[in-house]
């Protein structure tokens, strides 16, 4: 099939979330019976890449999180921010933010921990990240009652723009020390 490019390219563009490899050789294999080597799909890729780095496309193809996904050009980020500020109903509260950030600092963790944590409970912001997919049930703990596990889902790298937890931001890089409780020892 000579257009196989083309179906790589509307396969990741239909996709909210990164493609891997592996995602787009079964669905072409299922789709259309093609089989394609990991080296033919990659070689698609890099002409879709190449397309898209063209100045005429405000859109490119960006490898995230093991996979492929079509994003906005960084010089459309103000207009693109703008939508998303009109869509602002959806946005996560500061406590979900701070579950959030909890779960993907210290995942697998049990809710009891981040409550712990937080010092409240958090039974709501759970609920509001797995409704949005940013966090998932990871499996249970062997603890007493095996409580569930939380950690970060695959729509968390991909909303971040990261490959992995290694990617989130050093917590000594964001701490200031205006933020440090009591006296430094020198």
């Amino acid at each position: 099939m000579e257009n196989f490019v083309q179906h790589i390219e509307a396969l990741i563009f239909a996709s909210e979330q990164s493609v891997e490899i592996f995602d787009i050789k079964q669905v072409l294999r299922d789709a259309l019976e093609l089989e394609l080597s990991n080296e033919q799909i990659e070689e698609a890729i890099k002409t879709i890449t190449l397309k898209y780095a063209n100045d005429a496309f405000a859109i490119q193809l960006y490898a995230i999180n093991n996979g492929y996904q079509f994003l906005t050009k960084k010089e459309y980020n103000k207009i693109v921010n703008q939508l998303q500020i009109h869509r602002s109903k959806k946005k996560l509260s500061q406590a979900a933010l701070e579950t959030l950030a909890i779960i993907a600092y210290r995942q697998p963790i049990t809710k009891l921990e981040i409550e712990q944590i937080r010092g409240v409970s958090c039974d709501y912001s759970i609920q509001k990240l797995l409704e949005k997919d940013l966090i998932q049930i990871s499996g249970k703990s062997e603890s007493i009652g095996k409580p569930l596990l939380y950690s970060t889902s695959k729509m968390f790298m991909d909303y971040f723009g990261i490959n992995s937890t290694a990617d989130l931001p050093k917590l000594k890089d964001i701490l200031t020390e205006e933020q440090s409780i009591g006296e430094s020892t020198e």
